[in-house]
């Protein structure tokens, strides 16, 4: 597959549903991508990373699944592999697997959750990010807690 068409498949799966972005650059390096157009799904395997001018993405495994709109009506966008890392310029965020689903704009997080920023850390069992509100919740399972160290400014 074409360079070109990564960045345009990705930039599709990633902002679907988010019009002011856009026009935003997106660009996507994987050791192999497979496009199943019966199962309506893209396939990134292989120290896939994402960059975005908002997040970088790294994942072993980055599936974006699309409806029959093509590839501009994305359903999912799923990154996975166990050891899944989104960081922007403010947090960095791990876990064992990301869900992000345009159609309501969450993003979920889980699997031994790890938030860091500037004023601490917080780890969960699950975060979900409400990118409509701006909202976000950690939850625990099995039960465990939700914890938190934060530092004094």
């Amino acid at each position: 597959m074409k360079r070109g068409w990564f960045a345009i498949v990705l930039t599709l799966c990633l902002l679907a549903g988010t019009p002011a972005l856009a026009q935003s650059r997106v660009e996507i390096t994987a050791d192999q991508t497979v496009m199943n157009d019966a199962a309506r799904e893209v396939t990134f395997t292989g120290d896939v990373v994402v960059v975005h001018p908002n997040v970088t993405v790294w994942a072993p495994k980055v599936i974006a699944t699309y409806g029959e709109g093509g590839t501009t009506d994305i359903k999912t966008f799923v990154a996975t592999g166990g050891h899944v890392r989104l960081k922007t310029k403010d947090q960095d965020a791990t876990g064992d697997h990301a869900v992000y689903t345009p159609g309501d704009q969450l993003l979920r997080l889980t699997g031994k959750v790890t938030v860091n920023n500037a004023s601490g850390t917080v780890n969960a069992s699950e975060l979900v990010v409400n990118l409509a509100t701006s909202i976000s919740t950690f939850t625990s399972s099995g039960g465990g807690r939700v914890t938190g160290v934060f530092t004094a400014q």
